[in-house]
């Protein structure tokens, strides 16, 4: 679907789906994290559930909550990259990453919730806790570290990244926990160890959590994406010959690497008077919308914009509150 930027006839397609997206350029690393932390949970929780150990127990269900997030954002992927053939979403699929994070923030969330009050209601008794503790920990934290090598550099890039990111990183401080309960178990002797250890692993996953869910909900609020000048970029537009001012300007993340915007261009001396043509007028339009794309694209990464470009003596433009 096109849509037409300005006077004079300028458009181009909207972003429906045609462009991968920062998280799909990694889905080959994504799938192969999801394989080994799927895999692991299995053993994990059967070894837990057979010492009785709830670091090992809390451990696994963190990693369960991973298993359910990276699958969701390997969906989230597939789904960003299809095309709509409905015509209805005019910016294609793309904002399926960002739900992905988001399911991944409600799930540490209610893990971490349940590892507290499940540390809190075993923290006066003694549980007999197998040297079993160490091998998982040791294995776990192996397991833990190739995925993070695999997603590192996507999160840089991509919330959906991110959030797969933060859900291993999450799971490896909980590896690590493990073996140190389990090194502190076999020195004194007392498995306290084991619920102090689970406690930490609970409230560092809320943690992370709040910071996820912050990044998701600045991206569905629509806010100005993070290290972009506002200021900056009205400067730079007015700085383009022909523009006399700027107004109404709005710029937002579909997803992580993919900014849009829309503003005003008013053109000086473009007011047209009885013995003025429409083809002069046209072509000034034409070479300042031209002159802003290329602002835009080369200094501010923004390939997706909408410009009106208005006339000096245009008066159709009503001052919006928002």
């Amino acid at each position: 679907m096109s849509h037409s930027h300005g006077i004079g006839g300028h458009s181009h397609s909207a972003p429906a789906g045609g462009s991968q997206s920062s998280a799909g350029r990694f889905r080959g690393q994504l799938a192969i994290a999801f394989g080994l932390t799927a895999g692991f949970f299995v053993v994990e929780l059967i070894v837990g559930l057979i010492s009785g150990s709830l670091a090992l127990v809390a451990d696994a269900g963190h990693m369960a909550t991973d298993v359910v997030a990276l699958g969701a954002s390997l969906i989230a992927t597939r789904i960003a990259g299809k095309p709509d053939s409905t015509g209805r979403r005019t910016y294609g699929r793309y904002r399926a990453e960002v739900f992905a994070a988001g399911l991944a923030c409600l799930l540490m969330f209610g893990v971490g919730a349940f590892v507290l009050i499940e540390s809190l209601s075993r923290s006066g008794g003694d549980h007999v806790v197998s040297s079993s503790m160490l091998v998982v920990g040791i294995l776990g934290l192996l397991v833990n570290l190739v995925s993070l090598l695999l997603l590192r550099k996507g999160s840089t890039e991509s919330i959906n990244m991110r959030g797969a990111y933060l859900e291993v990183l999450g799971d490896a401080a909980g590896s690590v926990g493990v073996i140190v309960a389990a090194i502190l178990i076999s020195v004194t002797g007392n498995s306290i160890w084991d619920v102090i250890v689970a406690l930490a692993i609970g409230l560092f996953v809320i943690i992370r959590a709040v910071g996820l869910a912050r990044s998701v909900l600045r991206v569905l609020g629509q806010h100005t994406p993070v290290g972009l000048d506002l200021e900056a970029m009205e400067h730079d537009l007015l700085d383009v010959a022909g523009v006399a001012a700027v107004h109404d300007i709005h710029v937002w993340e579909l997803t992580s690497g993919m900014n849009v915007a829309t503003a005003h261009l008013v053109v000086t001396g473009s007011g047209r008077g009885k013995d003025e043509g429409a083809a002069p007028l046209a072509a000034d339009f034409h070479s300042v919308l031209d002159a802003a794309q290329k602002v835009l694209a080369d200094r501010y990464g923004i390939e997706h914009a909408t410009l009106q470009v208005e006339p000096a003596d245009h008066d159709g433009c009503g001052n919006l509150s928002w």
